[in-house]
């Protein structure tokens, strides 16, 4: 079982850059692909952006790339989402999780592929 747990969420002003946090348990963090979503009121839960197992592999959703970025520090057990020039369609849950795997390279876009979710933090960008 692996817990997570999303930080930094908030209520931001259109341009505004937050950076979101997702500590997981667990002492193989090296051993987990990970991923950040977001769910919109009234939308079903998309893929924002992931990263393989050593962090050398990104991929992002074309709504946010080259504005937000992902990245993990293991020895921390710890992903981040970096997120600049937030816009108001940006407004959403935003949640980690986890993909156990021993494919160090691939990053996982499909949420079927991921094994466990945190609880999320919400982000709302105001206009």
């Amino acid at each position: 079982q692996v817990q997570l747990a999303e930080s930094g969420g908030g209520l931001v002003q259109a341009g505004d850059s937050l950076r979101l946090s997702c500590a997981a348990s667990g002492r193989t963090f090296s051993s987990y692909a990970m991923g950040w979503f977001r769910q919109a009121p009234g939308k079903e839960r998309e893929f924002v952006a992931g990263i393989n197992r050593v962090g050398g592999s990104t991929y992002y959703a074309d709504s946010v790339k080259g504005r937000f970025t992902i990245s993990r520090d293991n020895p921390k057990n710890t992903v981040y989402l970096q997120m600049n020039s937030l816009k108001p369609e940006d407004t959403a849950v935003y949640f980690c999780a986890v993909k156990i795997t021993s494919r160090a390279t691939i990053v996982y876009r499909e949420i079927r592929s991921y094994d466990y979710w945190g609880q999320g933090t919400e982000v709302t960008v105001s206009s």
